[in-house]
């Protein structure tokens, strides 16, 4: 597992008690935390990415341990997500993000058997990524489609990339769109 240079890690939590026009039955938490990596391909094509396939195996652990103890509560919903400095390219962040990320995220929470949700994309410092968010054991759970937003003013720089776990509590405040509930999943294949 290669330990990737971290320039610093942003931690956001809130606590939700109101949303809307209602006050909220319990309070929602909230937590998305980032690094700010050195991008080891910034600048030059790579045919081969282990390197940020490892960094994302290290980051997956790390980056959530820091999440769950901010959190303090069992964690329901997930997400990662990843910005690229502008002398990087969308694959380096799939390379963080998909081959190795999510075992240990996984591990660290103590389960999980739906895909977790994913956004990528480019841009300068400052720019900011919604990190999509969604119940843990199965996709179909529509209560807890949402997202939390990262925003790092310096970062990332040309050369770097910002990596980020977002973690819930609990689904979108008063959900009542319908759909499969958290009740009635078997939780076999990670959809239903």
């Amino acid at each position: 597992m290669k330990k990737p240079m971290i320039r610093k890690i942003v931690t956001n939590i809130e606590e939700i008690c109101f949303e809307g026009f209602k006050e909220l039955e319990k309070p929602l938490h909230r937590c998305v935390v980032a690094a700010v990596i050195k991008n080891p391909y910034a600048g030059a094509y790579a045919e081969e990415l282990s390197d940020l396939t490892e960094i994302g195996e290290y980051l997956g652990e790390h980056l959530t341990k820091i999440a769950v103890k901010n959190l303090g509560v069992a964690v329901e919903s997930y997400g990662k997500g990843a910005i690229i400095g502008v002398n990087g390219e969308l694959e380096h962040g799939a390379a963080i993000l998909h081959p190795k990320l999510g075992k240990p995220m996984r591990d660290v929470i103590g389960g999980g058997k739906a895909i977790i949700p994913s956004a990528k994309k480019c841009g300068s410092p400052g720019t900011s990524l919604d990190v999509p968010l969604h119940y843990k054991d199965a996709a179909f759970v529509r209560t807890h489609y949402d997202a939390m937003e990262i925003r790092i003013a310096d970062a990332p720089k040309s050369d770097e990339i910002v990596v980020a776990v977002a973690f819930a509590d609990g689904g979108r405040p008063h959900a009542r769109i319908g759909g499969l509930q958290i009740s009635e999943v078997k939780g076999e294949d990670g959809l239903r």
